[in-house]
């Protein structure tokens, strides 16, 4: 049976400050790289995974409007995609950092890489569906979702499934929503508000992320807390993490499961990435 996400006290132990920059909209980590992205800019900051130190930013052209919407960082191609409106780009991380893209119109938003290396897109804006690309973006599949709308971001699971984060609308009535489907793109099962716990309604859960378990922890943005889902029970719990002021509408989530570690991307107020350590699964 696995476990629920289990933390020994994480503690907060370093706060990456705005850099005078917008609100985070994603987090990612690869080896000892640390990529945030922020609303209304091209550019990726890069940090120290150790020191927690900026060390050098990427510039990815032609997002336009918004920014960078996703990120995603791939250890066996060594690359990092970053998603704006109407585009998907890849950068490589070996030196040169050439950026190919690939358009599409679709609105992609959250990323993530499968144990197969490649992407998956979710299409929040224009359709709601999941594409799947080779590295070099080509379109392996497409899956139209049934029962979700707004998708903001998935991640296949072990099973072959994918758990997909249904981001809450001013424009949409739907209630936020946590969701694992198929292949098919029918639901599985979906977490809401918890059966098991005083949690309550999720508001605009946002970034995922998994555990080595499949158990799926939440950026519930609206209520300004992260989430721990235990797959085999069905339990949803908040996170116990301390920071003063607490936590200000969490859009990027990380989990490094080789340091026992959290980054939160704040997107108002500070706009800070908190970094968690001490997290045991």
């Amino acid at each position: 049976m696995t476990t629920a996400v289990k933390s020994t006290t994480p503690t907060l132990t370093h706060v990456i400050p705005s850099q005078g920059g917008d609100g985070v909209t994603a987090v990612t980590s690869l080896g000892d790289d640390v990529f945030v992205a922020r609303l209304d800019s091209q550019q990726v900051e890069v940090y120290d995974a150790v020191t927690l130190t900026l060390q050098r930013r990427l510039t990815v052209p032609a997002l336009r409007l918004f920014g960078i919407a996703g990120l995603a960082a791939c250890p066996h191609y060594n690359c990092l995609y970053a998603s704006g409106l109407h585009s998907v780009h890849r950068v490589e991380l070996s030196g040169s950092n050439a950026v190919k893209k690939w358009s599409m119109a679709s609105g992609p938003v959250g990323l993530s890489v499968n144990s197969e290396h490649n992407l998956i897109v979710a299409c929040r804006y224009y359709a709601n569906k999941l594409q799947e690309y080779t590295t070099h973006g080509s379109l392996v599949r497409e899956i139209c979702l049934a029962g979700v709308t707004k998708p903001y971001h998935a991640i296949q699971l072990s099973t072959g499934d994918y758990v997909v984060s249904q981001h809450t609308s001013l424009f949409v009535t739907s209630p936020g929503e946590v969701s694992v489907v198929g292949v098919d793109g029918q639901v599985v099962r979906s977490y809401g508000q918890s059966q098991t716990s005083d949690v309550g309604q999720m508001e605009n859960p946002s970034s995922l992320a998994v555990t080595k378990n499949d158990d799926i922890l939440v950026a519930d943005e609206w209520n300004n807390r992260i989430l721990s889902i235990n797959s085999s029970l069905g339990s949803i719990q908040e996170l116990a993490l301390s920071v003063d002021g607490g936590i200000q509408e969490p859009r990027g989530l990380c989990l490094d499961e080789s340091r026992g570690r959290l980054y939160v991307g704040e997107r108002v107020r500070a706009h800070r990435v908190l970094v968690f350590d001490g997290v045991r699964l």
